[in-house]
C-alpha cells in the first residue's frame, strides 16, 4: 500500500488556476532553462530510438549539487507507432517526427506533471501530493479538435455546455486509469490536431503499446504517485536515447548510465 496526500481541487477551480490548461505563449515564454529552474522532481522516459514502443522510466530529485535518481528504473509501454515532438516546455524541433492527434506516438519533449486521476473518491486517496480528480461516469477528456475543451478533462456536470462530439471516457472498464497523471502536452493553450489525453497511466500489459501515453504497471503508477509532489513542479522528459544524449548539457538533464 502506498502512502498519498490529496489536496482538494474541484475540477472547475482546477481550469480557472490554469491546471488544466496551462497557457504559454511560445513566443513569450522564458528560457528553458528559467522555466524549469522552479522544478526539482524530474521522470526521465528514455526509448531505443523514435520507433521504439517500449522504454524505461526513472525519477530523479534535484540536489545541491546534482540531479539524483530516486529508486529503480522500470519498463513502460509507448505509443504504437513510438515517439513524436509534442508540444512541451522545450523550444520547437524538426529532427524527428512531430506528434499529430490520433497518430498513435507518445510525446517527446518536456512536460508539466501538474495533477493526477483515479477510479478511488478522494477521500480514499487523501495522501496523493498532486490535485486529484475522480474518474466519475461524466468525466471526459475531449479530443474533439472543433472544441472549445480541446484536450481538457471535463466533468459534464459542471453545467458547462459540452460542445464535443468526441472523447475519451475517463471511467473505463479496465484499470488502465485505475490511478494516472496528466502530462501537459499541447496544453499552451492548445493546437487543434497537435494531440490530446496524454497520459502516465496503467498498461494493458508488459511490451502492449499504447495510444499515445506512457503506461506502466500499477506498481510502477503507485510507486511514482507516491512520490510526485506538487511543491517540487514535476515534470516529464520523454525522449529517445540519442536526443537525450545531444540535449542533456543544454537542458540540464540528470545523468544516466546507458
Amino acid at each position: 500500500m502506498f502512502r498519498i496526500i490529496f489536496m482538494r481541487f474541484n475540477i472547475r477551480a482546477m481550469a480557472a488556476a490554469g491546471l488544466l490548461a496551462f497557457r504559454l505563449n511560445a513566443q513569450t515564454a522564458p528560457p528553458l532553462l528559467e522555466t524549469l529552474s522552479p522544478s526539482s522532481q524530474m521522470v526521465v522516459v528514455t526509448a531505443r530510438d523514435w520507433t521504439a514502443t517500449e522504454g524505461s522510466l526513472r525519477r530523479f530529485e534535484r540536489t545541491e549539487r546534482a540531479w539524483q535518481q530516486a529508486g529503480p528504473a522500470i519498463p513502460v509501454a509507448l505509443g504504437r507507432s513510438g515517439l513524436g515532438w509534442g508540444r512541451g516546455l522545450n523550444p520547437p524541433s524538426s529532427s524527428g517526427p512531430q506528434k499529430r492527434e490520433d497518430d498513435g506516438r507518445s510525446p517527446a519533449g518536456i512536460f508539466r506533471l501538474t495533477y493526477a486521476f483515479g477510479y478511488a473518491a478522494a477521500e480514499e486517496v487523501r495522501e496523493i501530493q498532486l490535485p486529484y480528480i475522480q474518474c466519475a461516469a461524466s468525466v471526459e477528456c475531449v479530443n474533439d479538435t472543433n472544441s472549445t475543451c480541446y484536450n481538457i478533462i471535463k466533468d459534464r456536470r459542471s453545467g458547462a455546455k459540452a460542445d464535443w462530439k468526441s472523447s475519451e471516457k475517463m471511467l473505463r472498464s479496465d484499470d488502465e486509469n485505475k490511478l494516472g497523471v496528466f502530462v501537459e502536452q499541447n496544453s499552451g493553450p492548445p493546437e487543434p490536431g497537435a494531440g490530446s489525453c496524454v497520459f502516465l497511466r496503467v498498461w494493458k500489459g508488459p511490451g502492449q503499446p499504447t495510444s499515445g501515453s506512457t503506461a506502466m504497471s500499477i506498481g510502477g503508477v503507485e510507486s511514482l504517485l507516491g512520490w510526485l509532489d506538487a511543491r517540487s513542479h514535476p515534470v516529464l522528459v520523454q525522449l529517445p536515447l540519442e536526443e537525450y544524449r545531444q540535449k542533456q548539457t543544454a537542458w540540464r538533464l540528470p545523468a544516466i548510465e546507458f
